[in-house]
């Protein structure tokens, strides 16, 4: 088992130095349930499917990601608050590649 660091600063601007586990398949809108680093309700709507945009998130540091889902970027071509780093939580895995990965969430619709 093996945990990564993450820099999670929430919708109020405060960062959470957190670890992840790389082992359990999560992604990041599960990390930030899992830590309450938002209100219950108001991310993961839809439970991570690419439907809602509730836990869009900015990419603040230069890991690579995973190349973007039809899905995911159809969800963010309609969602408020968009930016050129923003991606859905629920379509980023926990991989040891992301250690010491930065993400702001972003704003509520």
């Amino acid at each position: 088992m093996q945990d990564i660091k993450l820099h999670i600063t929430d919708r109020e601007g405060v960062t959470h130095n957190v670890d992840a586990p790389t082992d359990m398949n999560m992604n990041l809108m599960e990390v930030i349930r899992s830590f309450e680093l938002a209100p219950e309700g108001t991310i993961g709507i839809c439970g991570g499917m690419a439907m809602c945009a509730s836990c869009q998130c900015y990419i603040e540091s230069k890991h690579e990601l995973p190349e973007m889902s039809y899905d995911e970027d159809a969800m963010l071509a309609e969602a408020f608050h968009v930016k050129d780093n923003s991606r859905l939580g629920c379509q980023v895995f926990v991989k040891d590649n992301l250690d010491g990965l930065k993400i702001t969430l972003a704003p509520e619709e």
